[in-house]
Parts: structure tokens; sequence; C-alpha cells
């Protein structure tokens, strides 16, 4: 297979990656390009696009509401896609598209693999996607088209299946801190400290960045102490919501969060 962004981002950078996740479509419609090179400028690592679904299951409350003022601004796949077709003269970040199964075997499993090597998306994260049903029926596909499939742990993930999923993927493994829903919390636990180090411990191939939680520089810290990096997406979509002048905001709550 050939490199892939995500793979020389974790090659060339050992830790202290940040990925940025949004929701496509909001706050409004046509914003998706500018946050991105907003959030490139500033000096993430990795963006994250949250493809809007009627029904997110793993998401909290702030997550969902962006996925409905999404969905009611008309964002779909088909607009999504048209927005990225000038991704790669902007961007040289890795860019990973996150999203239900759903609206993807809707608009097409291999049509959208197509699209996303043709636009220059680098991976995908398919929370609900059984592993089995990846490996027989989608495994290939992501190869082909050049996509890393990235897998979800939590503390309730047997080693077992810790192991099989860095068998069977390539780029990064998503560690979410903990059973809950996404939404920006203050404290990392004991508990979760327990967790990244058991996990760390295992020696496995793939780098890992911890995610569900993260919302400032001191819990971005603690996860990079345990993990290559971290990911921030509630407390990043409120900074969106809130903002008066996008890019200057995206700005500096990153810089807060990497200084």
């Amino acid at each position: 297979m050939a490199m892939n962004r995500i793979e020389e981002l974790f090659k060339n950078k050992e830790g202290n990656i940040l990925s940025i996740y949004f929701t496509a479509g909001f706050p409004s419609l046509n914003d998706t390009m500018g946050i991105m090179e907003a959030i490139e400028e500033a000096g993430a690592d990795i963006i994250e696009i949250g493809i809007p679904y009627s029904d997110p299951v793993a998401d909290g409350p702030t997550i969902q509401e962006s996925n409905t003022v999404a969905l009611n601004n008309g964002m779909t796949l088909k607009i999504l896609f048209s927005q990225l077709a000038e991704l790669r003269g902007k961007l040289k970040i890795p860019v990973i598209l996150m999203g239900y199964l759903n609206p993807i075997v809707q608009y097409g499993m291999e049509e959208f693999c197509k699209k996303c090597e043709e636009v220059g998306v680098d991976g995908l994260i398919v929370p609900d996607l059984p592993m089995k049903q990846y490996l027989e029926s989608y495994k290939g596909l992501f190869e082909t088209y050049n996509l890393r499939n990235t897998f979800l742990i939590s503390p309730q993930t047997s080693p077992d299946r810790i192991r099989e999923i860095d068998r069977e993927t390539d780029g990064f493994i998503y560690m979410v801190s903990s059973a809950s829903i996404t939404g920006a919390k203050k404290d990392v636990t004991p508990e979760q400290i327990a967790y990244f180090e058991r996990v760390g411990d295992m020696g496995l191939k793939n780098p890992r960045l911890i995610g569900f939680g993260i919302s400032d520089k001191a819990s971005f810290s603690t996860a990079a102490k345990h993990a290559q990096g971290a990911i921030i997406g509630s407390a990043f979509i409120n900074v969106l919501r809130e903002a008066k002048e996008l890019k200057k905001e995206i700005n500096t709550f990153i810089k807060s969060i990497k200084a």
C-alpha cells in the first residue's frame, strides 16, 4: 500500500498530536473549508470531519446538536464532497471522515471510498462498523482507495479485541477515555489513567489517540503523556457555536491547547 498522510504524520512526529473534530455544515453550510484552513493554520495535526447523521448514538448533546443544525442547513455527503474538491489545493495535513455506517451505505460504500481518494481524504472512523463486516466486506475496498480505517476502544474492550484491532488496522487506534458518550469533561480520573497505562503496556504496533472529554490544555497534556496525542471535539464545537469571528477564535482556541 502507498504511504498515507496519517502514517507519515505518526512516523515524523513522536507525540503531542492534536486532532480536531468538527461537524460538516456547522455552524453554517459553507463553513467547511474555512474552518479546515483555520485549523491547519493554527497548528493542529489532523482534521476529523463529522458526517452529520440524525441518530448519532455515541455522541453527547453538543455534537448531537451540531448534527441537527448541520442537517437543517442542508448538509449531505454529496455537498460535502463538492466542498472538499478544493481540499488538497489548500491543505497539507491528514483529513479523516467520521460517520455512522447508515449514511455511508446509502451513498454507496465503493462510491464513497472512491470520492474520498479523489478529494484527498486519508482515513475513516465509522464507530458502528462491526469488525466482522469490516473484514468481510470493506477492508479490501478501503485498501484499494488508500484509506486508513480507525477503530475505537474503551476501558471495557477486551485485550483480545484490542489486539485484533491492532492487527487488522493501520493508522491509529482511537482510545475512548470512558464508556460514556462524548462531551467536554474536566478531569481525568485515576481509573482512566490506569486504562491508558494498561493499553500503553500492550506494545501495540499502531499509535493511539485519546478522545472523549479532552477539552483544554490540561486534559490534552495528560492524554499526550499516555498516548501519541488526543482528539478534541465537543469543546471545539462549543467554540464554533459561540464564535463571532470564526478564524480568529479557532486560532486562539487551538493555540491555547498547543501552547
